[in-house]
């Protein structure tokens, strides 16, 4: 045989032979990759990975600053947190377990000049005409935080109203005294004020009024007081109790205010509703506030 014929058949096996090994060698090398399983996240927890406010707003109504001003009742106040009319205004904050109520100068009630996102009582839901009085007794709590509220150009912070009681006219009373609609007076409006909680309460300019006279708003004046106690920017605790010839407010089971004078007396003749929230009583431009409720209940 040639010498070349055998050297092409040399060369030839050699080829073989390398590639043969490159390959054993290139399998011998090769690390399998290997994946972790994949785990399915654990499903958030309320209370521990977030938390949601436990407020029953069945015999809620609220009141927003836009419209007219614009009003939402249960049962769409039910589902406030996909209500995309309600979502700038009262939300959730899932990192405290609060319902926030933002609100700033806008639209107003025919009664008022200032805005609000404010709750309104309904002890029928849907309903504004079935309400209680002094002699049938109410007591509404609530854990609330001032969260945030705009200056005035001295540097001073806004007020708010945080809770309320408010009073209406029967048809009946209306009627009998000529007014256009069933509008009373608040008998209790709570303030947080500069860092404090205000108490103005009414008490009739002449006590010796007969009861027809004593439905008009005129004469009514307000009395106010102050509690000693600095919230500030830190939860508290309210507690407003309203019985015959009777009210009592109580700021963090420490300081209590009592009212069981001629004034709470004479104030049976109204029918009243609850009212909490955060109504803002400036116009200033740019003024703002939030108002954090973590708990609200109302008993009759």
């Amino acid at each position: 045989m040639p010498i070349s014929r055998i050297s092409g058949w040399f060369y030839f096996f050699i080829l073989i032979v390398v590639m043969i090994f490159s390959s054993c060698r290139s399998g011998d090398d090769e690390v399998p990759v290997i994946y972790p399983p994949v785990e399915e996240p654990d499903p958030l927890v309320e209370g521990v990975d977030y938390f949601l406010p436990d407020i029953d707003l069945n015999n809620w109504k609220v009141t927003l600053p836009i419209g007219n001003p614009t009003e939402v009742e249960p049962p769409e106040i039910l589902d406030y947190a996909n209500n995309e009319l309600l979502k700038p205004f009262m939300y959730n904050d899932s990192t405290d377990g609060s319902i926030v109520f933002y609100t700033y100068p806008g639209a107003s009630t025919t009664n008022s000049s200032y805005s609000r996102t404010e709750l309104r009582e309904q002890m029928a839901p849907g309903s504004n005409s079935t309400n209680w009085t002094f002699a049938d007794g109410g007591r509404m709590t609530g854990r609330l935080v001032m969260n945030e509220i705009s200056k005035d150009d001295e540097n001073d912070y806004h007020r708010t109203i945080i809770m309320q009681i408010h009073g209406r006219l029967t048809d009946e009373q209306r009627d009998l005294i000529g007014a256009s609609d069933n509008n009373a007076p608040p008998v209790l409006k709570i303030y947080w004020n500069d860092s404090r909680v205000r108490v103005l309460r009414k008490v009739l300019e002449d006590p010796s009024v007969s009861d027809t006279a004593a439905l008009s708003t005129d004469s009514w004046t307000d009395e106010g007081l102050w509690f000693n106690e600095n919230v500030g920017f830190e939860p508290f605790n309210l507690e407003v109790i309203a019985s015959d010839g009777r009210l009592e407010v109580i700021l963090n089971n420490n300081e209590s205010m009592v009212f069981d004078d001629i004034h709470m007396q004479r104030w049976g003749i109204f029918e009243n509703y609850f009212k909490a929230g955060n109504y803002l009583v400036t116009t200033d431009a740019g003024a703002f506030s939030r108002i954090k409720y973590y708990e609200l209940e109302v008993f009759h």
